[in-house]
């Protein structure tokens, strides 16, 4: 489709402009280093998937790996164009191929980002304080988060919250409650991806002649989990793209000067787009021959929004 395209060809369009100084970096912190913060990011990336995964079964529509592979990573290229909404739109339109209604995926994408910036603060909050006494001075606001994040994230309150949400939109409201085992195992799934993200980062940081000790992987990991929720808040920035770096380097003055930590933060973006980019090719590689072969088991009905 005209759409993935032109979000294939902004993504590659990011990588030209990025690519140069990337390479120097990854020489600086060595290929070894490098590969295995690449695996690390394709690891996250895969339990990001599990999340939306999780939470389209609790509403109603359970899909097969291969089927959420699809509809999951190929419409996630829709967030290299500028503005937060186009990866849930491409998903909703892919859904549809599998059976799963376009209201149902939309109601899922929503979900899906609200679980991830609720757990991603809760990361921060827990990891940033921790790593040393400069970080806690430079940080103890983000543990006003840990309570929020708590409650946002408890099933009855983030049912309110989609309802709330959903009658905004002027959409149809959610079939049932959300789960606690639902919510619980996306929540689960989403620690897994910001473990997976912080230990990518740690592998890019560690190389950089820092003393930070057993603490850089805490470190690292609320780094990124704060920086990826800024950038996902500015909504006019394609994947958080600017915003993202700029907090990765605030986050990182403990233990990094600017110029490090700068490039640290380039480095870091384009493993993460080239992440994207092979799990874009896997979805599109597993794309349904036609709606009979697709492995999909639907609960309940729901007409298409």
């Amino acid at each position: 489709m005209l759409f993935v395209l032109v979000a294939v060809g902004l993504l590659l369009l990011a990588l030209r402009d990025q690519g140069p100084e990337a390479l120097r970096v990854a020489g600086q912190v060595g290929l070894a280093a490098a590969a295995a913060s690449t695996a690390a990011v394709l690891l996250g990336l895969l339990a990001s998937a599990l999340v939306w995964r999780a939470l389209m079964a609790d509403l109603g529509t359970r899909l097969g790996l291969r089927a959420a592979l699809h509809v999951f990573f190929l419409g996630q290229l829709g967030k290299y164009v500028p503005g937060s909404v186009f990866a849930v739109a491409a998903q909703m339109e892919l859904g549809r191929a599998h059976g799963a209604p376009r209201s149902r995926t939309g109601t899922a994408g929503l979900l899906f980002l609200g679980v991830l910036v609720g757990a991603g603060l809760l990361a921060a909050a827990v990891a940033l304080p921790l790593t040393s006494p400069e970080a806690l001075r430079s940080y103890a606001w983000v543990l006003l988060v840990l309570p929020l994040g708590a409650v946002v994230l408890a099933p009855p309150v983030l049912t309110r919250l989609v309802g709330l949400l959903l009658r905004t939109l002027r959409r149809e409201p959610l079939d049932r409650p959300l789960s606690a085992r639902a919510v619980a195992a996306a929540v689960g799934w989403a620690l897994v991806m910001w473990a997976a993200y912080g230990v990518h980062l740690w592998l890019l940081v560690r190389p950089q002649d820092v003393e930070a000790g057993s603490s850089l992987l805490l470190l690292s990991t609320g780094a990124y989990a704060l920086a990826w929720t800024a950038g996902f808040l500015v909504v006019v920035a394609p994947a958080g793209a600017g915003v993202r770096e700029l907090a990765l380097v605030v986050a990182l003055a403990p233990v990094l000067d600017r110029t490090g930590a700068l490039a640290v933060a380039v480095l870091s973006r384009v493993l993460m787009t080239l992440g994207d980019l092979a799990w874009g090719l896997v979805g599109a590689a597993l794309s349904p021959r036609s709606r009979r072969t697709a492995q999909v088991k639907a609960e309940g009905t729901s007409a298409d929004a």
